[in-house]
């Protein structure tokens, strides 16, 4: 009865999860139902050849080399080793798993990502929990770090109590991704950015690939599907974002133990092995597909993993060249499962380099085809469901290659930048909660201009509280966001850049502008004056000018790039409308500049749009 019932399940599970039933098949004491068991698993793969992931579902992990001394093994050198080419077969189309082939079929950016502009980054998993800001997992088991203080307070010592125990204690109650969707658009956000994994190893989403999920544990909730569904519902769009591309060092911490104090030397859990979890509420579950292996062998793996940021040197994992493979196709299948099940208008990378696995930067410790095949499978799915391919894929610091979308994090480039599509990125804080940040919507809405003024795009991540919620400050914040939005929306949506992205103070021969990095408390008390503008033309062809402030009633302006003398216009102004202002304005163009007579009444907030024809 039971082997049947199993049949049953694996047969119908709309998300195939085999992972999850060998761990219960491999709890059974039964070699004959063991044996039957994995035999109709196989025949159902031969069954279905066209699943993109099924023919690479079985695959186990490798088997591990003996550890050598830590700091002792060279990396390899990552320009003459080869790239691996992944065998992982993708749904069928025009899009083959190369660059080339990519360069070739991409139809061009969407229109949909030049009409929306503006969009929010849900930067969301179970390291709000820690309270302490970006990268928690890693930096929990750094006894420098605060992160390393509240887990004690809160959980306990890294060696007993982990970071999976905040897994499965971390249940987000108050998360309602419509409720927040719908507060995102009224701020006037036209895309989300959905975090799927981050560098913790935590899949968000029903993952067939990984049993560290949120279904599996924790909320034992399938977030993306509840974020897809949002977006949808509100006509937003929405993407998925991997960081999962760089764990396998990104999570050496876990492997160490406390330098000093009463736990010293005493391994973190990291160093747990899956027969470690008989009897425990992990048990089935390997810490190996969530914290990796230890790879300190190599030189610079374990210095480096103590830095505040820095990957390890350029290199190969020489001595692990299977795992390497093994964790590349994982890696795959992990983004693939997204695209099959979620169908997303965009997926997205984190990383420094070109792409992942290049072998170099975030991506060192194999070479490997694993980007452009994701973004083939991506594009021909796309274009199988929708008769068109209207997706993109962000890979963070590729450039001028067309099918990806580049983002700049935390700033926004000097000079207007029309290489190809780019996003720029930053959190209103941190990444994940951290507490005393800064409420200030002017920060946020300058952010804004200047990203647009530069041909760009924005998204900014408003942290969400451990709980699943926004606090009052940051309700408040994007409700005046939205404010301003609905007032300016035709110089924002669907513009592009002018041929100057703006004017105003010299600073170091550079046209000074909102400062980079996180927005807080300096760009809230950044200054701009009434000499400060930014350009964009709108969808409507009109050009928009946005002075960086609220200038005082009666106030003149001049802006100089507008004068008749100036080179950047070549046509006669015929009319000014200030946004928001019904009544007429005081305004005439001379040689030196265009004047503007601000209205008596000026009840704005942050900055003030003018529209010329």
């Amino acid at each position: 009865m039971f082997t049947l019932l199993l049949f049953v399940l694996i047969l119908y599970d709309k998300h195939d999860k085999i992972t999850e039933y060998k761990i219960q098949i491999m709890k059974t004491p039964n070699i004959i139902l063991i044996l039957i068991c994995t035999l109709f698993l196989q025949i159902s793969q031969s069954q279905n050849p066209t699943h993109s992931s099924d023919a690479n579902l079985l695959v186990s992990f490798p088997v591990i080399p003996e550890k050598k001394p830590l700091n002792s093994v060279e990396m390899g050198d990552w320009k003459s080793f080869p790239e691996i080419t992944l065998d992982i077969p993708i749904a069928e189309g025009p899009f083959k798993p190369t660059w080339e082939s990519i360069e070739e079929n991409y139809p061009g950016e969407p229109a949909w990502l030049r009409e929306a502009k503006f969009g929010i980054w849900v930067h969301f998993g179970p390291q709000s929990a820690g309270k302490s800001g970006d990268w928690y997992a890693r930096n929990l088991y750094k006894s420098n770090k605060i992160a390393y203080k509240n887990h004690l307070k809160r959980y306990g010592h890294p060696s007993e109590v982990g970071y999976k125990e905040v897994l499965r204690d971390w249940n987000p109650t108050k998360l309602d991704p419509a409720k927040l969707t719908k507060i995102y658009q009224d701020a006037g956000a036209r895309f989300l950015m959905v975090q799927g994994v981050h560098h913790d190893q935590f899949d968000l989403w029903n993952s067939r690939y990984q049993p560290w999920n949120s279904v599996n544990m924790g909320p034992k909730r399938d977030l993306i599907e509840e974020w897809a569904k949002a977006s949808r519902a509100t006509g937003m769009r929405f993407g998925v974002t991997f960081h999962h591309e760089y764990s396998w060092w990104w999570w050496q911490t876990a492997f160490g133990s406390d330098k000093e104090g009463d736990k010293k030397g005493v391994p973190y859990d990291g160093n747990l092995t899956l027969a470690d979890g008989k009897g425990k509420w992990w048990e089935g579950y390997d810490p190996r597909l969530l914290y990796g292996i230890d790879l300190r062998e190599y030189k610079g793996v374990e210095e480096n993993a103590h830095h505040d940021w820095s990957p390890p040197p350029a290199g190969i994992f020489t001595n692990h060249l299977e795992y390497a493979k093994w964790y590349t196709t994982q890696w795959a299948l992990r983004m693939m499962d997204v695209v099959e099940h979620y169908d997303p208008d965009f997926i997205y990378t984190d990383g420094t380099v070109q792409g992942p696995f290049t072998g170099n930067g975030t991506g060192t410790g194999i070479k490997a085809n694993a980007m452009p095949l994701v973004m083939a499978d991506f594009y021909n799915r796309t274009l199988q469901r929708r008769g068109e391919v209207n997706t993109f894929s962000i890979v963070k610091f590729r450039h001028k290659t067309n099918g990806t979308v580049n983002t700049e994090e935390f700033g926004v480039p000097e000079k207007i930048n029309t290489d190809q599509p780019w996003i720029a990125e930053a959190p209103v804080g941190d990444w994940f909660y951290a507490p005393d940040f800064t409420y200030d919507s002017g920060m946020m809405i300058r952010y804004i201009i200047e990203a647009i003024a530069r041909d760009g795009n924005a998204a900014l991540c408003i942290s969400i509280l451990p709980d699943g919620s926004l606090d009052e400050g940051s309700i408040k914040m994007l409700k005046e966001v939205g404010i301003w939005m609905r007032r300016n929306g035709e110089a924002v949506y669907g513009s592009h850049a002018w041929t100057i992205p703006g004017e105003g103070e010299i600073i170091n021969g550079k046209l000074k502008m909102l400062p980079g990095g996180a927005l807080r408390k300096k760009h809230a008390e950044f200054k701009f004056d009434d000499q400060d503008f930014r350009f964009t033309i709108g969808k409507n062809g009109k050009l928009y000018i946005f002075c960086m402030t609220v200038p005082d009633p009666g106030t003149q302006l001049k802006i100089k790039s507008l004068g008749m003398n100036a080179k950047y216009l070549g046509k006669t102004i015929k009319k000014i409308k200030l946004l928001g202002y019904e009544g007429p304005l005081k305004w005439k163009q001379e040689a030196d500049g265009l004047s503007v007579i601000c209205p008596a009444q000026m009840p704005f907030e942050t900055s003030i749009v003018f529209e010329i024809e």
